[in-house]
């Protein structure tokens, strides 16, 4: 069993920041990629910024220059700093974790988390 938990969200006026951190418990030999997701009412989930093993980087266009994503293997958590923020930015989080459960494993177990409210409002 695999559990993903987010937190760090909350509100916060335009041009604030916020850090969300996400951390992968359980049943886990090896995580691939982590990734941030966003959901805003009425629209669909959508990538933010995702992130491998190795370090590489993929962010959406809407988030370049001002999110940063990182990851701390050791600790199975990863990162998303959050600066200049928008309102346009509101939306729940959501933690992705591609995860491998054994080193026979042929298939990553796609893990989430339960989500985390970011609003940006005055």
């Amino acid at each position: 069993q695999v559990h993903v938990v987010e937190s760090g969200g909350g509100l916060v006026q335009p041009g604030g920041s916020l850090r969300l951190s996400c951390v992968a418990s359980g049943s886990i030999w090896r995580i691939n990629e982590m990734g941030w997701y966003r959901q805003a009412p009425g629209k669909p989930r959508a990538l933010v910024a995702a992130i491998t093993s190795g370090g590489g980087t993929n962010n959406a266009d809407s988030v370049k220059g001002r999110f940063t994503i990182s990851r701390d293997n050791a600790k199975n958590t990863v990162y998303l700093q959050m600066n200049s923020l928008k309102p346009e930015d509101t939306a729940v989080y959501y933690c992705n974790a591609k995860i491998v459960q054994t080193r026979w494993a042929t298939q990553e177990l796609d893990s989430w988390g339960q989500g985390t409210q970011v609003t940006i409002s005055s």
